[in-house]
Protein backbone atom coordinates (compact mmCIF):
# COMPACT_ATOMS: atom_id res chain seq x y z
CA UNK A 1 0.00 0.00 0.00
CA UNK A 2 1.51 3.67 -1.07
CA UNK A 3 2.23 5.30 2.47
CA UNK A 4 2.99 9.33 2.97
CA UNK A 5 6.66 7.68 2.77
CA UNK A 6 6.41 6.27 -0.19
CA UNK A 7 4.07 8.47 -3.11
CA UNK A 8 5.01 6.06 -5.80
CA UNK A 9 5.33 9.04 -8.36
CA UNK A 10 2.25 11.16 -6.42
CA UNK A 11 1.94 14.49 -4.94
CA UNK A 12 0.36 15.52 -1.71
CA UNK A 13 -1.42 18.97 -1.24
CA UNK A 14 -2.66 20.06 1.86
CA UNK A 15 -4.48 22.76 3.46
CA UNK A 16 -5.67 23.02 6.66
CA UNK A 17 -8.14 25.28 8.78
CA UNK A 18 -7.71 24.94 12.46
CA UNK A 19 -10.54 26.15 14.70
CA UNK A 20 -9.17 27.99 17.46
CA UNK A 21 -11.56 28.56 20.69
CA UNK A 22 -10.94 32.31 21.69
CA UNK A 23 -10.32 32.39 25.46
CA UNK A 24 -12.71 34.53 26.83
CA UNK A 25 -14.65 34.42 29.66
CA UNK A 26 -18.48 34.71 27.73
CA UNK A 27 -19.43 33.51 24.33
CA UNK A 28 -19.17 35.95 20.75
CA UNK A 29 -22.58 36.66 20.85
CA UNK A 30 -23.81 36.40 24.26
CA UNK A 31 -23.25 36.35 27.92
CA UNK A 32 -23.45 32.65 28.17
CA UNK A 33 -20.84 31.26 29.91
CA UNK A 34 -17.90 29.01 28.13
CA UNK A 35 -16.28 27.09 31.07
CA UNK A 36 -15.90 23.93 30.04
CA UNK A 37 -17.16 20.44 31.71
CA UNK A 38 -21.03 21.84 32.48
CA UNK A 39 -23.81 19.70 32.02
CA UNK A 40 -25.26 19.32 28.90
CA UNK A 41 -27.44 22.45 28.04
CA UNK A 42 -27.10 24.58 30.89
CA UNK A 43 -24.43 27.21 29.42
CA UNK A 44 -27.24 27.98 26.54
CA UNK A 45 -29.24 31.32 26.44
CA UNK A 46 -32.31 32.43 24.34
CA UNK A 47 -29.19 34.09 22.34
CA UNK A 48 -27.83 30.66 21.62
CA UNK A 49 -30.86 28.77 20.94
CA UNK A 50 -31.76 31.30 18.42
CA UNK A 51 -35.21 32.51 19.87
CA UNK A 52 -37.40 34.62 18.54
CA UNK A 53 -36.89 37.89 18.95
CA UNK A 54 -33.41 37.77 20.47
CA UNK A 55 -30.34 40.22 19.15
CA UNK A 56 -27.29 39.04 19.49
CA UNK A 57 -24.17 41.74 20.88
CA UNK A 58 -20.57 41.42 19.99
CA UNK A 59 -18.29 40.60 22.70
CA UNK A 60 -15.61 43.03 22.64
CA UNK A 61 -12.85 40.66 24.30
CA UNK A 62 -12.61 38.66 20.90
CA UNK A 63 -10.96 41.87 19.07
CA UNK A 64 -7.63 41.71 20.75
CA UNK A 65 -7.23 38.30 20.55
CA UNK A 66 -7.86 38.03 17.00
CA UNK A 67 -6.06 41.16 15.91
CA UNK A 68 -2.82 40.17 18.30
CA UNK A 69 -3.16 36.78 16.22
CA UNK A 70 -3.19 38.26 12.79
CA UNK A 71 0.05 40.63 14.14
CA UNK A 72 1.51 37.53 15.00
CA UNK A 73 1.84 36.09 11.82
CA UNK A 74 2.24 39.35 9.82
CA UNK A 75 -1.03 39.53 7.91
CA UNK A 76 -3.09 42.67 6.98
CA UNK A 77 -5.69 43.46 9.86
CA UNK A 78 -9.12 44.44 8.28
CA UNK A 79 -10.04 47.89 9.42
CA UNK A 80 -13.65 46.85 8.43
CA UNK A 81 -15.11 43.77 10.23
CA UNK A 82 -18.07 42.57 9.18
CA UNK A 83 -20.71 39.49 9.96
CA UNK A 84 -22.27 37.22 7.83
CA UNK A 85 -24.71 34.42 8.02
CA UNK A 86 -23.80 31.03 6.26
CA UNK A 87 -27.36 29.42 6.08
CA UNK A 88 -27.41 25.47 6.76
CA UNK A 89 -29.53 23.30 8.57
CA UNK A 90 -28.56 20.77 10.82
CA UNK A 91 -29.39 19.47 14.61
CA UNK A 92 -26.60 21.18 16.77
CA UNK A 93 -27.33 24.54 14.70
CA UNK A 94 -30.36 25.65 16.16
CA UNK A 95 -30.93 28.92 14.24
CA UNK A 96 -30.63 27.40 10.82
CA UNK A 97 -27.58 29.48 10.10
CA UNK A 98 -24.01 29.95 11.74
CA UNK A 99 -23.03 33.46 12.17
CA UNK A 100 -19.54 34.30 10.59
CA UNK A 101 -17.15 36.69 8.13
CA UNK A 102 -16.96 36.23 4.70
CA UNK A 103 -16.10 39.05 2.41
CA UNK A 104 -14.72 40.93 5.37
CA UNK A 105 -12.34 38.66 7.95
CA UNK A 106 -10.74 40.34 10.44
CA UNK A 107 -7.19 39.08 9.42
CA UNK A 108 -6.24 38.89 5.90
CA UNK A 109 -3.01 36.94 4.90
CA UNK A 110 -0.08 36.54 6.56
CA UNK A 111 2.36 33.29 7.19
CA UNK A 112 3.79 30.86 9.56
CA UNK A 113 7.53 29.45 9.42
CA UNK A 114 7.56 26.34 10.08
CA UNK A 115 10.85 24.00 11.10
CA UNK A 116 10.97 20.88 9.22
CA UNK A 117 13.05 17.56 10.83
CA UNK A 118 16.14 18.32 8.98
CA UNK A 119 16.20 21.70 10.74
CA UNK A 120 15.01 23.96 7.30
CA UNK A 121 12.10 26.64 7.53
CA UNK A 122 9.21 26.63 5.30
CA UNK A 123 7.03 29.39 4.71
CA UNK A 124 3.19 28.04 4.49
CA UNK A 125 0.88 30.99 3.54
CA UNK A 126 -2.07 31.70 5.30
CA UNK A 127 -5.09 32.90 2.93
CA UNK A 128 -7.39 34.20 6.11
CA UNK A 129 -8.34 33.99 9.68
CA UNK A 130 -12.19 34.95 10.27
CA UNK A 131 -14.41 35.19 13.97
CA UNK A 132 -17.45 32.87 14.05
CA UNK A 133 -19.41 31.21 16.54
CA UNK A 134 -19.52 27.77 17.12
CA UNK A 135 -22.15 25.19 16.36
CA UNK A 136 -23.32 22.71 19.15
CA UNK A 137 -23.00 18.94 19.70
CA UNK A 138 -24.25 16.27 18.79
CA UNK A 139 -23.80 13.25 21.14
CA UNK A 140 -24.12 9.85 20.11
CA UNK A 141 -22.86 7.59 22.97
CA UNK A 142 -25.63 7.26 25.30
CA UNK A 143 -28.18 7.19 23.10
CA UNK A 144 -29.29 3.93 21.68
CA UNK A 145 -30.61 4.46 18.32
CA UNK A 146 -30.97 8.35 18.65
CA UNK A 147 -29.43 11.27 18.62
CA UNK A 148 -28.18 13.92 21.85
CA UNK A 149 -27.53 17.59 21.36
CA UNK A 150 -25.86 19.46 23.77
CA UNK A 151 -25.97 23.12 22.72
CA UNK A 152 -23.21 24.61 25.34
CA UNK A 153 -20.64 25.04 22.93
CA UNK A 154 -23.24 26.88 20.39
CA UNK A 155 -22.33 30.66 20.50
CA UNK A 156 -18.80 30.01 21.53
CA UNK A 157 -16.21 32.43 20.39
CA UNK A 158 -14.10 30.61 17.20
CA UNK A 159 -10.90 32.12 14.84
CA UNK A 160 -11.24 29.97 11.93
CA UNK A 161 -7.06 29.93 10.10
CA UNK A 162 -7.20 29.09 6.85
CA UNK A 163 -3.86 27.52 5.17
CA UNK A 164 -2.72 27.92 1.45
CA UNK A 165 -2.48 24.27 0.12
CA UNK A 166 1.05 24.75 0.56
CA UNK A 167 1.88 21.40 2.48
CA UNK A 168 3.22 18.96 0.85
CA UNK A 169 3.79 15.82 3.44
CA UNK A 170 1.84 14.88 6.81
CA UNK A 171 5.23 15.97 8.61
CA UNK A 172 4.38 19.63 7.26
CA UNK A 173 0.82 19.62 8.17
CA UNK A 174 1.55 18.41 12.02
CA UNK A 175 4.45 21.03 12.10
CA UNK A 176 2.05 23.50 11.08
CA UNK A 177 -0.63 22.36 13.37
CA UNK A 178 1.56 22.45 16.21
CA UNK A 179 3.09 25.68 15.15
CA UNK A 180 -0.37 27.29 15.29
CA UNK A 181 -1.05 25.42 18.76
CA UNK A 182 2.01 27.06 20.35
CA UNK A 183 1.42 30.20 18.73
CA UNK A 184 -2.26 31.32 20.17
CA UNK A 185 -1.35 29.52 23.43
CA UNK A 186 2.09 31.86 23.77
CA UNK A 187 -0.79 34.80 22.69
CA UNK A 188 -3.59 33.79 25.12
CA UNK A 189 -5.58 33.87 22.31
CA UNK A 190 -6.77 30.42 23.32
CA UNK A 191 -5.97 27.64 25.92
CA UNK A 192 -4.97 25.23 22.91
CA UNK A 193 -6.57 22.24 25.21
CA UNK A 194 -7.15 20.19 21.85
CA UNK A 195 -9.19 17.31 24.15
CA UNK A 196 -11.73 19.66 25.27
CA UNK A 197 -12.07 21.01 21.71
CA UNK A 198 -10.40 24.35 22.14
CA UNK A 199 -8.42 23.72 18.89
CA UNK A 200 -9.55 21.28 15.95
CA UNK A 201 -8.59 21.15 12.18
CA UNK A 202 -10.15 20.29 9.50
CA UNK A 203 -8.03 18.47 6.90
CA UNK A 204 -8.12 19.58 3.21
CA UNK A 205 -5.98 16.64 0.92
CA UNK A 206 -5.61 15.96 -2.69
CA UNK A 207 -2.92 14.07 -4.58
CA UNK A 208 -1.46 14.52 -8.28
CA UNK A 209 1.26 13.29 -10.66
CA UNK A 210 4.21 14.92 -9.50
CA UNK A 211 4.49 17.54 -12.38
CA UNK A 212 1.02 18.42 -12.62
CA UNK A 213 -0.27 21.99 -11.72
CA UNK A 214 -3.75 21.45 -11.88
CA UNK A 215 -5.24 20.62 -8.48
CA UNK A 216 -6.48 17.02 -7.94
CA UNK A 217 -10.32 16.93 -6.47
CA UNK A 218 -9.85 17.57 -2.71
CA UNK A 219 -11.30 16.13 0.31
CA UNK A 220 -11.97 17.68 3.66
CA UNK A 221 -11.79 15.75 6.62
CA UNK A 222 -13.52 17.49 9.80
CA UNK A 223 -13.04 17.98 13.18
CA UNK A 224 -9.82 16.50 14.49
CA UNK A 225 -8.97 17.47 17.72
CA UNK A 226 -5.28 15.51 18.27
CA UNK A 227 -1.78 15.95 16.86
CA UNK A 228 -1.40 12.32 16.34
CA UNK A 229 -5.22 11.65 15.01
CA UNK A 230 -4.42 14.90 12.35
CA UNK A 231 -1.49 12.41 11.28
CA UNK A 232 -3.25 9.38 10.77
CA UNK A 233 -6.39 10.53 8.91
CA UNK A 234 -4.48 12.57 6.61
CA UNK A 235 -2.42 9.32 5.95
CA UNK A 236 -5.72 7.09 5.42
CA UNK A 237 -7.17 10.05 3.23
CA UNK A 238 -3.85 9.91 1.00
CA UNK A 239 -3.74 5.88 0.57
CA UNK A 240 -7.70 5.93 -0.12
CA UNK A 241 -7.23 8.39 -2.67
CA UNK A 242 -4.37 6.83 -4.18
CA UNK A 243 -5.88 3.45 -4.65
CA UNK A 244 -9.18 4.74 -6.22
CA UNK A 245 -6.87 6.81 -9.18
CA UNK A 246 -4.59 3.84 -9.51
CA UNK A 247 -7.57 1.34 -10.19
CA UNK A 248 -9.61 3.92 -12.75
CA UNK A 249 -12.00 5.47 -10.22
CA UNK A 250 -12.68 9.09 -9.44
CA UNK A 251 -11.92 10.75 -6.02
CA UNK A 252 -15.65 12.89 -4.86
CA UNK A 253 -15.28 15.96 -3.13
CA UNK A 254 -16.54 15.64 0.09
CA UNK A 255 -16.76 15.88 3.74
CA UNK A 256 -15.24 12.99 5.58
CA UNK A 257 -15.39 12.16 9.26
CA UNK A 258 -11.62 10.32 10.56
CA UNK A 259 -12.67 7.33 12.79
CA UNK A 260 -9.93 6.77 15.85
CA UNK A 261 -11.14 3.80 16.83
CA UNK A 262 -11.09 2.47 13.01
CA UNK A 263 -8.49 4.62 11.92
CA UNK A 264 -10.41 5.37 8.73
CA UNK A 265 -12.26 8.17 7.42
CA UNK A 266 -15.66 8.23 5.93
CA UNK A 267 -18.19 10.16 4.30
CA UNK A 268 -19.93 12.75 5.95
CA UNK A 269 -22.03 14.63 3.45
CA UNK A 270 -21.25 16.00 -0.15
CA UNK A 271 -19.24 18.74 -0.36
CA UNK A 272 -20.91 22.02 -0.61
CA UNK A 273 -19.54 25.28 -2.06
CA UNK A 274 -20.33 29.07 -0.83
CA UNK A 275 -23.13 29.54 -3.13
CA UNK A 276 -24.84 26.40 -1.21
CA UNK A 277 -24.52 28.54 1.83
CA UNK A 278 -26.18 31.14 0.91
CA UNK A 279 -24.25 33.63 2.64
CA UNK A 280 -25.70 37.33 3.06
CA UNK A 281 -24.59 39.99 5.70
CA UNK A 282 -25.85 39.99 9.23
CA UNK A 283 -28.64 42.15 9.89
CA UNK A 284 -28.40 42.28 13.15
CA UNK A 285 -24.72 42.92 13.56
CA UNK A 286 -23.14 46.41 12.73
CA UNK A 287 -19.75 46.57 10.90
CA UNK A 288 -16.96 47.01 13.34
CA UNK A 289 -14.53 50.11 12.55
CA UNK A 290 -10.71 49.10 13.63
CA UNK A 291 -8.75 52.13 13.83
CA UNK A 292 -4.84 52.29 13.82
CA UNK A 293 -4.27 53.45 17.29
CA UNK A 294 -6.63 50.28 18.34
CA UNK A 295 -4.01 47.86 16.23
CA UNK A 296 -1.27 49.43 17.84
CA UNK A 297 -2.93 49.33 21.42
CA UNK A 298 -3.02 45.41 20.64
CA UNK A 299 0.25 45.09 19.45
CA UNK A 300 2.06 46.82 22.41
CA UNK A 301 0.36 44.59 24.79
CA UNK A 302 1.53 41.76 22.88
CA UNK A 303 3.78 39.47 24.73
CA UNK A 304 7.53 38.02 23.64
CA UNK A 305 6.79 35.63 20.75
CA UNK A 306 8.15 31.91 20.49
CA UNK A 307 10.86 32.71 17.58
CA UNK A 308 11.57 36.20 19.48
CA UNK A 309 12.15 33.95 22.56
CA UNK A 310 13.91 30.84 21.51
CA UNK A 311 16.61 33.72 19.68
CA UNK A 312 17.23 35.25 23.41
CA UNK A 313 17.62 31.83 25.01
CA UNK A 314 20.44 31.22 22.54
CA UNK A 315 21.81 34.68 23.46
CA UNK A 316 21.33 35.40 26.45
CA UNK A 317 21.89 32.07 28.24
CA UNK A 318 23.92 30.78 25.55
CA UNK A 319 21.64 27.77 24.84
CA UNK A 320 22.44 25.25 21.74
CA UNK A 321 19.64 25.79 18.72
CA UNK A 322 18.35 22.23 19.61
CA UNK A 323 17.95 23.37 23.80
CA UNK A 324 15.73 26.61 22.76
CA UNK A 325 13.48 25.47 20.55
CA UNK A 326 12.45 22.42 23.61
CA UNK A 327 12.83 25.45 26.54
CA UNK A 328 10.47 27.75 24.22
CA UNK A 329 8.02 25.21 23.50
CA UNK A 330 5.29 26.65 25.79
CA UNK A 331 5.33 30.12 27.54
CA UNK A 332 4.76 28.35 31.20
CA UNK A 333 8.66 25.81 30.47
CA UNK A 334 10.07 28.55 29.33
CA UNK A 335 9.43 30.67 32.30
CA UNK A 336 9.93 27.99 34.69
CA UNK A 337 13.74 27.73 33.09
CA UNK A 338 14.27 31.10 33.43
CA UNK A 339 13.38 31.24 36.87
CA UNK A 340 15.71 28.04 37.37
CA UNK A 341 18.40 29.69 36.09
CA UNK A 342 18.04 32.88 37.89
CA UNK A 343 17.68 31.30 41.24
CA UNK A 344 20.95 28.38 40.28
CA UNK A 345 23.35 31.13 38.18
CA UNK A 346 23.74 28.44 35.73
CA UNK A 347 21.59 28.49 32.35
CA UNK A 348 23.25 25.46 30.43
CA UNK A 349 23.13 23.24 33.61
CA UNK A 350 19.46 24.87 34.65
CA UNK A 351 18.77 24.08 30.94
CA UNK A 352 19.87 20.26 31.51
CA UNK A 353 17.81 19.45 34.41
CA UNK A 354 14.67 20.83 32.67
CA UNK A 355 15.23 19.54 29.13
CA UNK A 356 16.30 15.99 31.02
CA UNK A 357 15.30 15.45 34.60
CA UNK A 358 12.20 17.28 34.59
CA UNK A 359 10.84 16.57 30.97
CA UNK A 360 11.43 13.06 32.08
CA UNK A 361 9.30 13.06 35.18
CA UNK A 362 6.00 14.50 33.98
CA UNK A 363 6.34 12.45 31.04
CA UNK A 364 6.67 8.98 33.58
CA UNK A 365 3.92 10.90 35.88
CA UNK A 366 1.44 11.83 33.08
CA UNK A 367 1.31 15.38 34.49
CA UNK A 368 1.33 19.04 33.31
CA UNK A 369 4.27 21.35 34.15
CA UNK A 370 1.79 23.22 36.49
CA UNK A 371 1.14 19.87 38.66
CA UNK A 372 4.80 19.28 39.23
CA UNK A 373 5.69 19.05 42.66
CA UNK A 374 8.79 20.43 42.67
CA UNK A 375 9.15 24.35 41.88
CA UNK A 376 11.60 26.43 39.53
CA UNK A 377 13.10 27.75 42.54
CA UNK A 378 13.74 24.09 44.38
CA UNK A 379 15.02 23.22 41.45
CA UNK A 380 17.11 25.99 41.00
CA UNK A 381 18.48 25.32 44.31
CA UNK A 382 19.38 22.38 43.55
CA UNK A 383 21.33 23.58 40.67
CA UNK A 384 23.29 25.82 43.35
CA UNK A 385 24.65 22.85 44.87
CA UNK A 386 26.02 21.57 42.02
CA UNK A 387 27.52 24.10 41.10
CA UNK A 388 28.76 25.50 44.66
CA UNK A 389 30.02 21.67 44.60
CA UNK A 390 27.80 20.80 47.67
CA UNK A 391 26.66 18.01 45.80
CA UNK A 392 27.47 15.96 43.03
CA UNK A 393 25.31 15.41 39.90
CA UNK A 394 24.14 11.93 41.29
CA UNK A 395 23.46 12.75 44.29
CA UNK A 396 21.63 15.75 43.20
CA UNK A 397 19.47 13.39 41.34
CA UNK A 398 18.63 11.48 44.79
CA UNK A 399 17.86 15.30 45.68
CA UNK A 400 15.68 15.88 43.44
CA UNK A 401 13.84 12.54 43.79
CA UNK A 402 13.54 13.39 47.66
CA UNK A 403 11.81 16.54 46.52
CA UNK A 404 9.66 15.53 43.95
CA UNK A 405 8.02 12.75 46.61
CA UNK A 406 7.50 15.22 49.15
CA UNK A 407 10.13 14.41 51.55
CA UNK A 408 11.79 18.12 52.16
CA UNK A 409 10.88 21.55 51.71
CA UNK A 410 13.71 22.46 50.23
CA UNK A 411 17.24 21.06 48.36
CA UNK A 412 19.02 22.09 51.90
CA UNK A 413 17.24 20.38 54.09
CA UNK A 414 17.27 16.83 52.15
CA UNK A 415 20.86 17.15 51.48
CA UNK A 416 21.36 17.57 55.99
CA UNK A 417 18.43 15.44 56.70
CA UNK A 418 20.57 12.77 54.87
CA UNK A 419 23.78 13.98 54.83
CA UNK A 420 24.53 14.01 51.29
CA UNK A 421 27.45 16.88 51.11
CA UNK A 422 30.16 15.94 49.05
CA UNK A 423 33.58 15.03 50.03
CA UNK A 424 35.73 17.12 48.62
CA UNK A 425 38.62 17.90 50.90
CA UNK A 426 41.82 16.35 50.23
CA UNK A 427 42.37 15.15 54.07
CA UNK A 428 39.06 13.16 53.27
CA UNK A 429 39.10 11.64 50.58
CA UNK A 430 42.88 10.41 50.11
CA UNK A 431 43.00 7.92 52.68
CA UNK A 432 39.94 6.46 50.34
CA UNK A 433 41.75 6.57 47.69
CA UNK A 434 44.89 5.23 49.06
CA UNK A 435 43.50 2.00 50.21
CA UNK A 436 41.48 1.42 47.06
CA UNK A 437 44.53 1.29 45.09
CA UNK A 438 46.37 -0.65 47.72
CA UNK A 439 43.16 -3.40 48.11
CA UNK A 440 43.90 -3.43 43.45
CA UNK A 441 47.09 -4.04 43.33
CA UNK A 442 46.61 -5.76 39.61
CA UNK A 443 44.97 -2.70 38.60
CA UNK A 444 47.07 -0.28 40.06
CA UNK A 445 50.04 -2.12 37.84
CA UNK A 446 47.84 -1.87 34.87
CA UNK A 447 47.32 1.91 34.79
CA UNK A 448 51.16 2.27 35.41
CA UNK A 449 52.26 -0.20 32.58
CA UNK A 450 49.91 2.15 30.04
CA UNK A 451 46.47 0.85 30.68
CA UNK A 452 45.05 4.80 31.73
CA UNK A 453 41.22 3.79 30.74
CA UNK A 454 41.31 1.78 34.53
CA UNK A 455 41.26 5.63 36.07
CA UNK A 456 37.59 5.08 36.00
CA UNK A 457 37.74 2.18 37.33
CA UNK A 458 39.28 3.30 40.25
CA UNK A 459 37.09 6.75 40.11
CA UNK A 460 33.88 4.85 40.64
CA UNK A 461 35.25 2.34 43.19
CA UNK A 462 35.62 5.53 45.35
CA UNK A 463 32.56 6.77 44.48
CA UNK A 464 30.84 3.46 45.53
CA UNK A 465 32.73 3.64 48.98
CA UNK A 466 31.61 7.12 49.47
CA UNK A 467 28.22 6.52 48.43
CA UNK A 468 28.47 8.96 45.56
CA UNK A 469 29.12 11.79 47.80
CA UNK A 470 32.81 12.08 46.49
CA UNK A 471 33.67 15.12 44.76
CA UNK A 472 34.22 12.94 40.99
CA UNK A 473 36.91 15.23 39.49
CA UNK A 474 39.00 15.92 43.06
CA UNK A 475 38.69 12.17 43.30
CA UNK A 476 40.28 11.42 39.49
CA UNK A 477 42.99 14.32 39.77
CA UNK A 478 43.76 12.86 43.43
CA UNK A 479 43.81 8.99 42.14
CA UNK A 480 46.40 9.95 38.35
CA UNK A 481 48.55 11.86 42.02
CA UNK A 482 48.98 8.82 44.03
CA UNK A 483 49.31 5.94 41.07
CA UNK A 484 52.13 8.00 39.59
Amino acid sequence: MTTADNMNGWEIVIGLEVHVQLLTESKIFSGASTRFGAEPNTQACAIDLGMPGVLPVVNEAVYPKAIAFGLAVGAEIGARSVFDRKNYFYPDLPKGYQITQMDHPIVLGGHADIMLESGELKTINITRAHLEEDAGKSLHEDFQGMTGVDLNRAGTPLLEIVSEPDMRSVAEAVAYAKYIHQLVTYLDVSDGEMSQGSMRCDANVSIRRFGETEMGTRTETKNINSFRFLERAIIHEINRQVAILETGGRVVQETRLYDPDRDETRPMRSKETANDYRYFPEPDLLPVLIDEAYIQDVRNKMPELPSEKRIRFEREHDLPEADAIILTSTTQLADYFERVAATGGDSRLAANWVRVELLSKLNKASIALEEAPVSAEQLGSIVTRIRDKTISGTIAKTVFDGLWSGQAESADDFIASHDLQQVSGTDELEPIVSAIIANNPKQAEQYRSGKTKLLGFFVGQVMKETGGKANPQQVSELTKKLLT
